[in-house]
């Protein structure tokens, strides 16, 4: 794997089979090391983890090494996926932990949310875009007041779209304190937002 990674998903080249090929059976080819379907998973997943990665250290080089570091870690150890969560709640997981143990080595505090919000998601439609640049800038102000603890869980149940339980399995704490984290992360952003003048339901 010498190859940067990143390289993978330049462009959309390996958008050919992303669509027909699920997550499982894209890991179990892995195992089997075939390159194609770890380019497949990376296109897939590699803006998401890398946004999540860009927040949990505040640096591009850095999220960019470790967003490596992820697909290499599934590359190599892609046999050990045994199906007891989604395959992106085990890659985010690997994030989670690689992430976590950078900022203990550097001591990294800062949430690089502007990067984050920058990066073009090929996901998005251009209703979702638009919705997203007009409403970052209010909700980037109300997350900022909330601990860093809480803007992660949001982060993973909204954006990544995890259930309370994979949270738990992601950043390795019982399900009932995520959802007290939950509970009271939501409750000071709408207070926030309704101080703007903005419903939580409209964003």
């Amino acid at each position: 794997m010498q190859q940067s990674l990143a390289a993978l998903g330049e462009k959309g080249a390996w958008q050919r089979s992303v669509t027909i090929r699920s997550d499982e059976t894209l890991v179990a080819l892995i195992a089997l090391h075939d390159r194609n379907a770890l380019r497949d998973l990376f296109t897939r997943h590699s803006v998401r983890v890398f946004r999540y990665l860009l927040r949990a250290v505040g640096d591009r080089a850095a999220a960019e090494d470790l967003l490596n570091e992820v697909f290499i870690d599934i590359w190599r150890h892609a046999g050990r996926f045994e199906s007891r969560s989604k395959v992106s709640t085990w890659i985010l997981a690997i994030a989670h932990f690689k992430a976590a143990a950078l900022r203990r080595r550097r001591g990294f505090s800062q949430l690089d949310d502007h990067a984050a919000e920058a990066i073009v998601d090929p996901g998005d439609d251009p209703e979702a875009a638009a919705l997203r640049r007009s409403s970052c800038t209010t909700v980037r102000e109300c997350l900022k007041q909330l601990s860093p603890d809480h803007r992660k869980i949001l982060d993973l149940i909204y954006y990544h779209e995890q259930s309370i339980a994979e949270v738990a399995r992601i950043i390795g704490v019982p399900e009932n304190t995520v959802k007290t984290r939950a509970y009271y992360a939501r409750k000071r952003v709408a207070q926030l937002l309704a101080e703007r003048g903005v419903s939580r339901e409209a964003l």
